[in-house]
């Protein structure tokens, strides 16, 4: 059964006139009425009685109308949405965080944001660490996820830079060195490290003993953190210093200082991940806008770096 056939039902009984429906489609009337007799073959029923001025509904065509009206009623709504999300407009996004990105506050406003531009939107948000992210993006069980790259397998994702955050230095309250407002690594460079796994965040960790290694000293593998969130804890316990991305000084341990570390100081980098030929307008419409909103950070962080130099 054609949908149409449907709509020139609903038509005919709203008007009771075959020659008044037919104007209201922007059609003839023979061929209208050959298409609703030609519906009444398929069904097998008789849906109008022929009258001289006009038609009326039969008792089966009336207990049919309202069902009719509810399946054209289903198609505009299908049609809808399917153009919603051809632009972008509305469905559900699975996005994964990287470990403590969830601190960094141009994150969650930008999603809060992005939210406020497409209503109809709905997003799920689960943290976890760089490679399971991925291997999540692979399994088709996230849509996108903010990642702290390298990626693992880079070939089948698409991955796009978003930031740099800097990074700080987290102190056990008391440390001799909790008045210096700037530290260097090599005036830690005797006391315990304490870092995440590499696995999970390979280009962070690295990062961070290349800074070392830059600083001209080879830091003291304390003891490691189950996330890099962790480290502040461990900290605060006394059992050594960490280099935390930035954000992470908004966490109330209590017992720990955050200072700046002057050159050479690692990045924490952030990037944002999607599969590789991925055609989901909604994730390409997320996508940019965390760039954007991310490359506004940098600029800003910029400015008021140079500001405080002056």
């Amino acid at each position: 059964m054609d949908i149409r056939h449907l709509r020139y039902f609903v038509t005919v009984a709203e008007h009771g006139s075959i020659t008044r429906a037919a104007e209201a489609l922007g059609m003839e009337q023979p061929p209208l009425s050959q298409q609703i007799r030609q519906l009444e073959r398929n069904l097998g029923v008789v849906l109008f009685e022929r009258q001289t001025r006009g038609v009326r509904l039969t008792d089966i065509g009336q207990a049919l109308l309202p069902r009719a009206r509810t399946i054209l009623d289903l198609q505009g709504q299908f049609l809808s949405t399917a153009q919603e999300l051809a632009r972008g407009e509305a469905g559900h996004i699975r996005m994964g965080l990287a470990g403590a990105v969830p601190l960094l506050p141009v994150i969650p406003l930008t999603i809060r944001r992005f939210r406020e531009m497409v209503p109809n939107v709905t997003l799920s948000l689960e943290e976890s660490n760089t490679p399971a992210l991925c291997a999540a993006l692979h399994d088709h069980t996230v849509d996108l996820a903010i990642i702290r790259p390298p990626a693992p397998d880079p070939a089948r994702l698409s991955v796009f830079h978003l930031l740099d955050e800097p990074t700080v230095i987290a102190l056990p309250r008391g440390h001799r060195l909790t008045t210096c407002p700037v530290i260097s690594l090599d005036m830690v460079a005797d006391e315990p490290l304490i870092i995440f796994a590499r696995e999970l965040g390979p280009g962070f960790h690295d990062a961070i003993l290349s800074a070392y290694q830059s600083a001209g000293v080879t830091p003291v593998i304390g003891q490691q953190a189950p996330q890099i969130a962790g480290t502040v804890p461990l900290v605060a316990a006394g059992l050594g210093v960490s280099v935390v991305p930035r954000s992470l000084s908004q966490i109330h341990a209590g017992g720990v200082t955050f200072h700046a570390i002057s050159a050479p100081a690692p990045r924490a980098t952030l990037a944002v991940a999607i599969r590789a030929g991925q055609n989901m307008p909604l994730v390409t419409r997320l996508v940019h806008v965390l760039r954007s909103a991310c490359k506004a950070w940098e600029k800003q962080l910029v400015a008021e770096s140079f500001f405080e130099t002056e």
